[in-house]
């Protein structure tokens, strides 16, 4: 299946819809961990100061200005490489002991901590960022602790990083998960369609497989099948019974064509009696025909008429037919042209692809003007056999152009010329017997009939 039809598909739009879903829970939880997870470092960072700041506040009060310099020192000397920060400074904020040069030149926040930037010596002059929360000691001294913020942004990119390549994962993985989902769906409903474009193409003996796994397809199938059955009882019924109708009114309307022909042959042929015999005998063909294009349209749908599929020459029906017309359309002085740009074959019933082709020549020198010209043309177009025949006729109009396919529909322009209807619906009946369409364009003037073939449904 092709990619444009593949996403084009209710089954992977509807696979894409629960991807994104999918994907968006992934989102929500990966979120909800990240909210959790480096705010409870933060949280455990500043219950850590306030700790420190409670504790390093006690010893001051207990052993003075000298004993917590030298807790702040020992500190600092035992873990060089530590991430806390301290500076304990005097009334005017000026240095007196710590491992940070000057007291931050920021304003404490609302929720009074500070966040500033500091020069670390032990890192080679680099610029962190630290967060630290400043009290005020007995005597009027500053104390500032704090830890820089280095491994939290780190854990913070780290966390970023993971929810960024298991988002990626995540979606990646659910669009395959809807290809193959969509695929698999598409390949059933493809099988389906197949066997409905064969039984409409004829074939009412095609059933519809099932997988056995007794699922919603199966039991889809498993229907249609059921109805399928019907409906080939119900036609079978049908074919017996025109068959039977053809036996038994094509007899007495033959039967009774004989009569009038041996009638017509006792009489004057100029008496008023054999004119109204022959009109007689003119009325009986008329409806025999009528009654057996009607009978083999019939047929030809239902799937009834027995037919041999060969490999058909479509330029060699073409000339046939215009040969066969030949004298028909010289006594009208009408010219037939034959163009062959190509000379596709297909495969099908020669006799029904003839019928077809000599109702349409038919239709067109029975409305082109007296020396006229009829264009039958054969060509190829993206890479499939397209036969045209063109006359310069009255034309069919757009709104008349499904119509004149029914049974016995007859424009009003057309009441007045011999036929009953059928020729064209004949046409129709034996180009969806062939996977073909009929189509009906402007000659300006005229009529353009076409015959697109496809490829086997």
């Amino acid at each position: 299946m092709k990619a444009v039809e593949l996403i084009r598909s209710s089954a992977f739009r509807l696979s894409l819809v629960y991807m994104m879903l999918f994907a968006g829970s992934v989102l929500l939880l990966l979120g909800f961990l990240y909210w959790a997870t480096v705010g409870y470092m933060a949280r455990q960072t500043d219950a850590t100061i306030e700790a420190e700041i409670t504790g390093l506040a006690e010893q001051y009060r207990e052993g003075g200005l000298s004993n917590l310099v030298a807790i702040l020192q020992d500190r600092i000397e035992r873990d060089p490489d530590s991430s806390s920060v301290y500076l304990l400074a005097s009334r005017t904020l000026s240095p007196l002991a710590g491992n940070i040069d000057a007291w931050p030149d920021v304003e404490t926040g609302s929720d009074g901590w500070l966040t500033f930037a500091f020069r670390d010596t032990r890192a080679g002059g680099r610029v962190f960022q630290a967060r630290a929360q400043p009290f005020l000691l007995q005597g009027g001294l500053h104390l500032l602790v704090g830890r820089d913020t280095r491994e939290l942004k780190a854990t913070q990119r780290l966390i970023i990083r993971a929810l960024v390549w298991g988002t990626v994962l995540t979606l990646a993985l659910a669009m395959i998960g809807s290809i193959i989902m969509s695929r698999s769906m598409l390949k059933r409903i493809e099988r389906i369609n197949q066997a409905s474009r064969e039984i409409m193409a004829g074939d009412l003996q095609r059933r519809i497989e099932t997988t056995g796994s007794n699922d919603e397809f199966d039991q889809l199938a498993i229907s249609l099948n059921a109805m399928l059955d019907e409906i080939e009882q119900l036609m079978s019924g049908i074919r017996h019974v025109t068959d039977n109708v053809a036996h038994d009114l094509r007899t007495p309307l033959t039967r009774l064509r004989n009569r009038l022909e041996q009638l017509h042959t006792t009489l004057d042929t100029n008496s008023k009696n054999a004119v109204y015999v022959e009109q007689s005998i003119a009325d009986a063909d008329q409806l025999l025909a009528t009654f057996g294009a009607l009978l083999r349209i019939a047929r030809i749908e239902a799937g009834g008429v027995k037919t041999t599929i060969e490999t058909v020459d479509l330029a060699q029906l073409l000339q046939d037919a215009a040969e066969l017309y030949d004298a028909v359309a010289e006594e009208k002085q009408i010219v037939i042209d034959i163009t062959l740009d190509a000379k596709p074959q297909v495969q099908g019933d020669r006799d029904l692809l003839f019928q077809a082709i000599i109702n349409l020549l038919d239709n067109a020198i029975k409305y082109s003007p007296a020396g006229g010209r009829i264009q039958m043309r054969l060509v190829e177009r993206d890479n499939h056999p397209l036969m045209s025949i063109a006359d310069n006729g009255p034309g069919i109009p757009v709104a008349e152009r499904e119509n004149v396919l029914q049974r016995f529909y007859r424009m009003d322009q057309s009441r007045s010329q011999h036929g009953s209807g059928l020729g064209l619906s004949l046409v129709a009946a034996v180009a969806r017997m062939h996977n073909a369409t009929i189509e009906f364009g402007d000659n300006h003037p005229g009529l353009i009939a076409e015959l697109h073939f496809r490829s086997p449904g």
